[in-house]
């Protein structure tokens, strides 16, 4: 059978070390040895003698969080001894390598998957206030590994040198160390040229020293995560 389908860039790439590397720029390949966290869904194949455990958000605390600010991570933990693939509406995928004491700041919806041995919390955004009512809290990753995420589209890394200015939904991570603020789109001569799909014209700013990571499109705003509507789905999680 032939077929250029059948290439060596198609193929499956080998490696004697486990962990975590690129398949392809669209799907993520970790040669487990022990266990991994991944994104509930994103497994997309796998070989060997794999089992996934759901997670929810990644513990009591942290699901409460997540009812509560309708942000955090979906999660399973996968143990074993296999390869599995994981990618997620064929976004580009990277990989990120977080020595210790380093501390990023990431969208939740951005996060594929992570080493087991890297922490993580959900916070609130400094600088956001009551501004907006999404996008309000990110996932701070902290410790030793790595971790993959994903953009739609090839993104830009701005250095932070000088004031810095994203749309909410384009910020796919930051340098957890950089001051944040979020600011009426009005405020910087923008009006209604920027903002959400929801009416919502906010801009997010960025001071210090560390990086932005930017994608050229935007993630769509949290459904129902409203005050209001954020309180009503943590008491339905916990009646539920």
């Amino acid at each position: 059978m032939r077929s250029a389908l059948f290439s060596a860039e198609n193929l499956e790439k080998e490696s004697t070390q486990p962990g975590m590397r690129l398949q392809n720029s669209k799907m993520l390949k970790i040669e487990l040895n022990g266990e991994a966290m991944a994104r509930v869904g994103s497994m997309v194949a796998y070989q060997g003698q794999v089992q996934f455990q759901a997670l929810g958000s990644g513990g009591l605390g942290k699901f409460l969080k997540q009812k509560l600010t309708g942000e955090g991570v979906p999660l399973m933990k996968l143990t074993g001894r296999g390869d599995v693939f994981l990618a997620e509406l064929a976004k580009d995928v990277h990989i990120i390598d977080l020595e210790p004491g380093d501390a990023l700041s990431i969208n939740g919806s951005s996060v594929l998957a992570f080493d087991s041995t890297l922490q993580y919390d959900i916070r609130m955004v400094g600088g956001a206030g009551m501004a907006s009512s999404s996008g309000l809290f990110n996932c701070v990753f902290t410790g030793h590994g790595r971790i993959a995420i994903t953009t739609k589209g090839t993104p830009v890394v701005l250095n932070v040198d000088a004031p810095t200015y994203v749309d909410p939904q384009a910020a796919v991570c930051w340098s957890a160390n950089l001051q944040t603020g979020y600011h009426r789109a009005e405020q910087l001569g923008l009006g209604t040229l920027l903002g959400r799909s929801t009416g919502e014209a906010f801009t997010m700013s960025f001071a210090g020293q560390g990086f932005v990571v930017v994608q050229p499109s935007e993630e769509p705003p949290i459904a129902g995560s409203g005050a209001q509507e954020q309180q009503g789905g943590l008491l339905g999680g916990l009646l539920s």
